[in-house]
């Protein structure tokens, strides 16, 4: 079943695993910084498979939940922003390097009278100051969203300012990708070639769920 891009007032898109080549380098920055902190490699593996389990969302509850189930500790502000300092400074210089979606241009293109939006668990600052250095801010003119706020609330924020017109794609590769999109009202479509959901199929199937391996499978 082909999707009718041109029908959609507003796309938007997930950052990692969608636009940037960036799981693996997240799931890497993740377990660097556990063992940085002076986890062992049983605890680093934990925070990654926590990671992977709740994709596409914050990093900031992660890190709660890390300090609190896994080292059976207070997770005080301060030894949160501990931990998102360090994942900060191990993920930016690999972001740096992530390949770029093949067909992004070509979609722009193929969708120009439609607002794109980046809505992303990623940090904020972190994303927008990454496609500015990699020239991908002018793709979205809707603007690009992420943590510390998380995707319901930002697709309620934009819905209510008229920023998010229906009716609206998201393209996401996570389960709360499409979580988030359903109860917003927001219609969705998986991409499989960089998703790190290791039952993608099976939930997608179950779901009934629009998948297309990449962006460029996704205009043919």
């Amino acid at each position: 079943m082909s999707i009718d891009l041109n029908k959609y007032k507003t796309i938007v898109f997930d950052c990692d695993g969608v636009i940037l080549d960036s799981n693996i380098t997240k799931i890497d920055s993740y377990f660097r910084t556990a063992k940085k902190l002076g986890a062992t490699n049983e605890q680093a593996q934990a925070l990654v498979d926590h990671h992977v389990q709740y994709g596409g969302i914050s990093r900031y509850p992660k890190f709660v939940w890390y300090i609190e189930e896994v080292l059976q500790q207070e997770a005080t502000k301060e030894a949160v922003q501990e931990y998102l300092d360090a994942f900060s400074l191990a993920v930016s210089k690999g972001l740096m390097g992530c390949k770029v979606a093949d067909g992004l241009a070509s979609l722009r293109e193929a969708t120009k009278d439609a607002n794109w939006l980046v809505v992303s668990g990623g940090d904020q600052s972190e994303i927008r100051e990454l496609f500015s250095k990699r020239e991908l801010s002018a793709l979205f003119d809707g603007g690009v969203f992420g943590s510390p706020d998380n995707k319901d609330e930002i697709f309620k924020r934009e819905q209510a300012n008229g920023n998010i017109k229906m009716p609206a794609l998201f393209i996401g590769d996570s389960k709360y990708d499409y979580e988030s999109s359903n109860r917003a009202g927001l219609d969705f479509v998986f991409l499989s070639d960089w998703t790190d959901v290791p039952d993608w199929q099976q939930y997608c199937r179950a779901h009934q769920i629009h998948v297309c391996k990449n962006l460029n499978s996704l205009q043919s």
